[in-house]
């Protein structure tokens, strides 16, 4: 399969948010909001076809040396293509030509993660900073992800 990862625009806005929130209904990611996504869209990556997103990812940035990986989404049709190994590189790539050494992921999916090369870590090692969302989410305090976190190494 071919497909193109590009910077989502405004108009993939409510399709990201369908798409994570159909994954989300399905116990497999946290749901995001409408407006979330709007207000941080500049995070998004997303693959297209026929101007219908059917992947997509963000890399939210936490710190200057410290991003995450968040709210992958792949359509059923595009998974085991490696769209979504291919959407972590981008966001990692991107997070190297920032100047970001550390990125890590909360994650229900620790195998597709570790697969691009991030590493399990408990989440009591991840800075404070990173838990400012947290308390938004409906599983709070009890958290059920795992953590994992990816070092990059000559970053720019």
């Amino acid at each position: 399969m071919e497909y193109k990862i590009e910077k989502a625009r405004i108009s993939d806005a409510s399709k990201i948010h369908k798409m994570v929130n159909h994954f989300a209904a399905n116990g497999q990611m946290l749901p995001r909001s409408l407006s979330e996504i709007y207000e941080n869209i500049r995070d998004y990556f997303v693959v297209r076809e026929n101007e219908e997103v059917v992947a997509c990812v963000a890399l939210h940035i936490n710190w200057e040396d410290l991003a995450e990986v968040k709210s992958i989404a792949v359509t059923e049709e595009y998974q085991k293509h490696g769209v979504g190994e291919k959407l972590v590189n981008a966001c990692l790539e991107e997070a190297k030509e920032l100047g970001i050494s550390t990125v890590f992921c909360l994650t229900y999916a620790p195998d597709f993660f570790a697969k691009c090369h991030f590493n399990m870590v408990d989440k009591k090692e991840l800075p404070h900073k990173v838990w400012g969302e947290c308390y938004r989410c409906p599983k709070f305090p009890d958290c059920d992800e795992s953590a994992l976190i990816y070092h990059i190494e000559g970053k720019k």
